[in-house]
């Protein structure tokens, strides 16, 4: 079977497969299909962020959803929670988010919602691949046409708004904000206005190849001289598009997943909003987060990487927050997504309600050493399956013998091995992992 979708949908270098225009059309018309089974009008949203290549992907991919009776409505450039909460909100059957996120300009994906505001799951996605390698059917020819679009941002934007109640909103905090010249870039200045938080933003002069090209949310640096340059409260720095925020305090430090789950964690607790007192995060979270918050009498339970993952443990068990060390944090009572601007928000609620600088909230977080090595494969194979490798990974985890945490896995977007150590003495640690590193580079071959 055709494996079209990974970690986080179909993702890729754009105009090669699986995203060159005759596998996006099939893959349009192999969702509108699905969707057909079920009965009724097969109504699509779509959105997207500020590639060059967005705006084709999204024509060839609405051409395929006619060829089956379907129609695609485009929100244009607009954040991807944004999609996942309006296609619930106005009813359309799924919506579609043509993005890539943190990736460069060259990359782009395709990520498909539920009408409920959730990811497709496993089995959803399964499905549209079957219908793909169906030889019985085809996508007629025919030249693909601009698409319908709506104007919806202004619906999202209310809702995002309740994360931060009125009576909060006059928090003293200047914000810098960074959008990554991505899909926040029109709408976080929005938002902020509406607010009136005053806040100054970087990154928002998207030329269709300038997305996350050294800013954004994995590259926080230029955010943080701006912050301390500018003597401003904290920054943000969102992502391509705008489901993820990592945070610069007062004084130019980082301030990652981690540390946002915890002091979300415990003010939702003191308001009474944390369900089953319980926070759903990834084997990537720093022990110390697990540590604090067991100490602040909270639980945390740990899945696979990825927020989609996140949010299926959240819904199984009945939790309120969740999210990742990058940034995805997941606010249940506003999307099972995560969502970049609605955790600003939730940040500056934090720190209207206590008083306190980001810098002494995130200072509750004691962080054990982390050290993250990748190591780009020529291919993926089962590590088990490589007595030499397996024997050094052993070994690591002998040595840390119930003091740290070891992960290695393969990424699901890229073709890399990353390690993953946390212990109590870092260089011991990054020589164990860069152990690991040289037994696969070895043994799997480097890219």
């Amino acid at each position: 079977m055709t494996r079209l979708f990974g970690t986080d949908g179909v993702r890729g270098t754009a105009g090669t497969p699986p995203l060159d225009r005759p596998t996006i059309r099939r893959l349009g018309a192999a969702l509108a299909r699905a969707l057909s089974e079920s009965g009724g009008e097969v109504r699509i949203l779509a959105g997207r962020d500020t590639r060059e290549s967005g705006p084709w992907i999204e024509r060839e991919l609405a051409y395929g959803i006619a060829s089956q009776g379907g129609t695609l409505v485009s929100a244009g450039v607009i954040p991807t929670p944004a999609i996942a909460y309006l296609t619930r909100r106005h009813g359309y059957a799924v919506g579609v988010v043509i993005s890539a996120s943190h990736n460069p300009f060259e990359d782009n994906g395709i990520k498909v919602f539920l009408g409920s505001g959730e990811k497709f799951s496993a089995s959803q996605e399964a499905r549209i691949e079957a219908i793909v390698d169906d030889d019985s059917w085809q996508v007629p020819a025919g030249d693909a046409r601009a698409v319908v679009t709506a104007d919806l941002v202004d619906d999202y934007l209310d809702h995002v708004a309740l994360m931060l109640p009125a009576d909060l909103r006059s928090v003293p905090a200047r914000v810098a904000v960074d959008c990554a010249n991505g899909a926040t870039s029109a709408v976080a200045p929005l938002l902020f206005r509406r607010l009136a938080i005053e806040a100054s933003f970087v990154g928002v002069d998207p030329d269709g190849r300038n997305i996350n090209l050294g800013c954004g949310s994995t590259a926080p640096h230029m955010l943080a001289r701006t912050v301390v340059d500018g003597g401003f409260a904290l920054g943000v720095a969102y992502d391509g598009d705008g489901d993820r925020a990592i945070f610069v305090d007062e004084s130019g430090r980082i301030v990652d997943g981690d540390a946002v789950m915890l002091m979300c964690a415990t003010q939702m607790k003191r308001e009474g909003r944390l369900k089953r007192d319980t926070v759903a995060a990834t084997v990537m979270s720093n022990l110390g987060l697990e540590v604090a918050l067991r100490e602040a009498g909270i639980d945390m339970i740990r899945s696979a990487v990825g927020d989609k993952y996140v949010m299926d443990e959240m819904l199984k068990r009945g939790l309120s927050l969740g999210g990742e060390q990058s940034g995805h944090i997941i606010f249940a009572e506003h999307l099972f997504t995560g969502d970049g601007l609605a955790t600003s928000l939730a940040v500056l609620r934090v720190m209207a309600s206590t008083g306190r600088t980001l810098g002494q909230l995130a200072s509750d977080l004691t962080t054990y050493p982390q050290v993250l090595l990748n190591l780009r494969v020529a291919r993926k194979v089962d590590l088990d399956s490589v007595p030499a490798i397996a024997a050094v990974v052993s070994a690591v985890e002998s040595r840390l013998s119930g003091q740290g945490r070891l992960l290695v896995r393969y990424s699901g977007t890229e073709p890399l091995l990353r390690v993953m150590l946390e212990g109590r003495s870092e260089p011991d640690i990054r020589r164990w992992g860069q152990e690991i590193i040289d037994a696969a580079r070895q043994h799997l071959g480097a890219a």
